[in-house]
């Protein structure tokens, strides 16, 4: 293991969380928590993590958490406006060179290529040309689209008797959240050197097979209907959801049907020590989530 202090950001998030959890359990020592709520990290004040506040979107809130770290994970912001994301991102980077990080660990997406039709590709891109440019070692982690999506789309479809998608016959490496923190704990506490490793699950699998697993789990035909991506933005706009965040959607599902996110890589496994989990394995484990009824 690499010497801390290890810096986790968004540590109070979904995924920040965890990772700092497998830091615990690893013994890796000092770890320090950075989050715009220290309030929501208590419980993990009280197990020996340094917690500390700063914001991505204040540049000059980030240099005393920054302080003294050795090896930071730099969680991509949720920030879904465009520009927005690149522009905390900036800032967080500046501050690691500034602190004189050594090593900068950071969660980007599996092909941010120029043609991705994904809506914040181009956030993630140009955030691994500035890491890439500090002059310190990195990781950076290209996830794939996280299985946990599934979840919500699932249990709509299970709900309507149909899965309705704008993703034709492509297939992702659909990853899970988990399996993704535990890539960015290892990553953070391991790694050298400078590398690029796509995190994924260990196959990539199609609408139609995710909608024949839901049969298993509802015990009825849940078909897979393809639908036009803009037949499918209007209908989700009709049911209430905001435009933008209707095009970042099935902008998803128009890079699964060009290919874009049929990525799987042993990246994981040699990363950690074991594969992801599988879609399969993923929805049956959430079985009862799935037959829920979905909340409006």
């Amino acid at each position: 293991m690499q010497n801390g202090p290890f810096i986790v950001t968004g540590a109070s998030g979904q995924l920040g969380r965890q990772v700092v959890g497998h830091l615990l359990e690893a013994g890796a020592a000092p770890i320090v928590a950075v989050t715009r709520n220290p309030d929501k990290l208590a419980d993990l004040k009280e197990r020996g993590v340094e917690v500390r506040q700063g914001d991505f979107n204040d540049p000059a809130s980030l240099g005393a958490p920054f302080a003294g770290g050795k090896r930071i994970l730099i969680i991509s912001t949720d920030d879904l406006e465009p520009g927005k994301r690149l522009a905390a991102h900036s800032s967080a980077v500046a501050a690691a060179r500034a602190a004189g990080i050594e090593h900068i660990v950071y969660t980007s997406l599996v092909n941010p290529v120029p043609e991705s039709p994904i809506t914040f590709t181009a956030d993630h891109r140009d955030t691994e040309t500035l890491i890439a440019g500090t002059g310190a070692g990195y990781t950076i982690l290209r996830n794939n689209l996280y299985a946990d999506l599934l979840l919500m789309s699932g249990q709509q479809a299970i709900a309507m008797g149909k899965l309705f998608a704008a993703a034709g016959e492509g297939r992702t490496g659909y990853v899970t959240r988990a399996d993704c923190a535990r890539a960015a704990a290892a990553a953070l506490m391991n790694e050298t050197g400078q590398k690029v490793l796509n995190i994924t699950g260990p196959e990539a699998v199609s609408q139609g097979e995710i909608a024949a697993i839901l049969l298993e789990i509802a015990g009825k035909e849940i078909p897979y209907v393809p639908m036009q991506a803009e037949d499918l933005v209007q209908a989700m706009v009709a049911k209430g959801m905001p435009e933008f965040m209707a095009r970042l959607f099935v902008s998803f599902d128009q890079a699964i049907a060009a290919g874009y996110l049929d990525v799987v890589s042993d990246d994981l496994k040699a990363l950690t020590g074991r594969p992801g989990q599988t879609v399969r394995d993923f929805l049956m484990a959430n079985r009862e989530a799935l037959l829920a009824p979905p909340q409006h």
